[in-house]
């Protein structure tokens, strides 16, 4: 149901939270928006400041990873579903990687997720529901295996 123009509905969206350029676009389609009027909307609000898929996908990615919702892999994921470039999203995951501690993430997410796990004294299956975990959340084998280095990991 369209109330009032494109880019009047464009500011409720965004006033709620930051979208990508791709998801307010699907969004005001979905609503019942024409292109043309969904296009001009688009470019203001980027003239305005208003919309902009690299700080988007900052702030997406900044918040993920400090509330333990994914880190690599499963950032370059949500970003592309999003509709970032992928220029973008590289250039994101590189300042993530940066601003970050791996090893810490990882060590902060099975502290949270798996309080008292010890790779030394972990069964098999114990350490291999961890692994997959971390790995969904995306962290390679290669940096969650030298983590858990030396205490018998799977795979290795």
């Amino acid at each position: 149901m369209k109330r009032g123009s494109p880019f009047d509905c464009s500011l409720r969206i965004l006033a709620l939270r930051d979208h990508s350029e791709a998801e307010l676009k699907r969004k005001l389609k979905e609503k019942g928006y024409e292109e043309q009027g969904i296009g001009e909307s688009v470019a203001r609000l980027r003239e305005l400041g208003l919309l902009d898929d690299a700080r988007f996908a900052r702030s997406f990615a900044s918040s993920a990873v400090r509330n333990g919702r994914g880190y690599g892999g499963r950032l370059k994921l949500e970003l592309a579903r999003r509709g970032v470039e992928a220029g973008i999203v590289s250039e994101v995951l590189a300042e993530i990687s940066e601003e970050f501690s791996e090893s810490e993430l990882l060590a902060g997410m099975i502290a949270r997720r798996y309080a008292g796990f010890d790779p030394a004294t972990a069964t098999d299956k114990e350490k291999r529901k961890v692994v997959g975990y971390l790995q969904r959340k995306g962290f390679s084998l290669s940096v969650i295996f030298r983590q858990l280095n030396g205490h018998g990991c799977p795979g290795e």
